[in-house]
């Protein structure tokens, strides 16, 4: 079997250092977190990916989390061999089997309001929403999003499915691939029973809103990373590194400085 492309990424700053290797979360992409990349990138390298089947990446079949943690594997590879490496929900998740099963890679871990847990929810109504929508004669997001309300009510809900609708020359598309998540979907709300630990410094920042770090969370977290630190951002919830921005950037830079 062929080795999966380079993700597609985005590059800020520079330095002689390891990178820092950002991994978005699901419908994500590298462009949500431009801004955040570009304020850590004034004192160090920092790649932001496109996850598989979202963004500028490649589509394939396959969402595991062993095939994601690959991924991000591969670029590490060809940035220099070993990395910093933040992930956020979904890439939080990639990022952790990545420290788990090839610890050499990582040298500082940063977890965004993710826990090595399985959880009940879902996302595959959001799948179907866009999966749903009428896309023809669609020129405009605002055109998009009027149609979309219909079943997305949430207007931040909207705005952030639909940075991943393409209205380019070839007419509107999603840049997401919808089946290939839609089937994944068990995996991507699980977390894979593997093996290992990751003794290295880790920090996992959860937002004082959301209920995605529990409490009882933290005893899984301490037996699979035993040197981390766990920081609470006061009013922000799952989407903390957006809703408190400046804060999110002083808990990263300390620990990495």
């Amino acid at each position: 079997m062929a080795e999966a492309p380079l993700l597609a990424r985005q590059e800020f700053g520079a330095g002689d250092g390891p990178p820092l290797v950002i991994a978005h979360g699901l419908f994500g992409s590298a462009r949500n977190w431009r801004a955040i990349a570009r304020a850590l990138g004034r004192h160090r390298r920092v790649v932001a990916l496109d996850m598989r089947n979202h963004g500028a990446s490649f589509h394939a079949p396959g969402q595991s989390y062993a095939e994601m943690a690959g991924d991000l594997a591969r670029v590490i590879a060809a940035k220099g061999g070993r990395a910093d490496l933040m992930g956020h929900s979904m890439g939080g998740k990639a990022a952790m089997v990545l420290a788990l099963t090839r610890p050499e890679l990582v040298r500082r871990l940063i977890v965004a309001d993710i826990a090595p847990v399985a959880y009940n929810h879902s996302h595959i109504d959001q799948i179907e929403a866009m999966r749903g929508l009428d896309l023809r004669g669609i020129t405009r997001r605002s055109e998009a999003d009027a149609r979309l309300a219909a079943v997305v009510p949430d207007a931040a809900v909207r705005a952030f499915l639909l940075q991943s609708l393409d209205l380019g020359e070839g007419g509107p598309r999603w840049t997401l691939n919808l089946d290939a998540l839609a089937r994944a979907m068990p995996e991507l709300v699980g977390w894979p029973e593997i093996p290992g630990r990751f003794d290295g410094p880790a920090l996992f920042l959860r937002g004082a809103d959301s209920d995605y770090v529990r409490r009882e969370h933290e005893a899984v977290i301490r037996a699979l990373f035993p040197a981390a630190t766990i920081e609470t951002l006061p009013g922000a919830g799952h989407w903390l590194h957006a809703e408190k921005s400046r804060e999110f950037i002083a808990a990263v830079e300390r620990f990495l400085d």
